[in-house]
């Protein structure tokens, strides 16, 4: 019996924050951009979509993944690091394929169908 594996086109990082942890957030992105091929996207300051708390996004491409989560592993600066891949089936993506570095948050899965 085959099961057919969905193909993974990238990742997203969301690097979570709060007002006290901002700084370290930001010196975290900054070496982030600094030292790797990614996307950063914009500071969120309220939650979005299924993310329960303020964060920013960083994409990268599959081959990328290597060295940047074993990077975040080491210099996450004690924030908590949520990452999942891209399939094209969001829900499952966020529930079952991702993985945590620090506090499990608990996500708003409704939005994402």
């Amino acid at each position: 019996m085959t099961t057919s594996v969905p193909e993974v086109t990238g990742y997203h990082a969301h690097i979570y924050y709060d007002e006290a942890s901002r700084a370290d957030a930001a010196l975290v992105r900054t070496a982030l951009d600094g030292r790797f091929t990614v996307k950063l996207g914009r500071w969120r300051d309220e939650p979005v979509g299924p993310h329960p708390e303020p964060m920013y996004q960083v994409a990268f491409a599959p081959d990328r993944f290597d060295g940047i989560v074993q990077w975040l592993m080491l210099n996450r600066r004690g924030l908590t690091v949520f990452v999942h891949p891209e399939t094209g089936h969001d829900l499952e993506d966020h529930r079952d394929r991702a993985l945590w570095m620090g506090r499990m948050l608990d996500l708003n899965l409704d939005v994402l169908g």
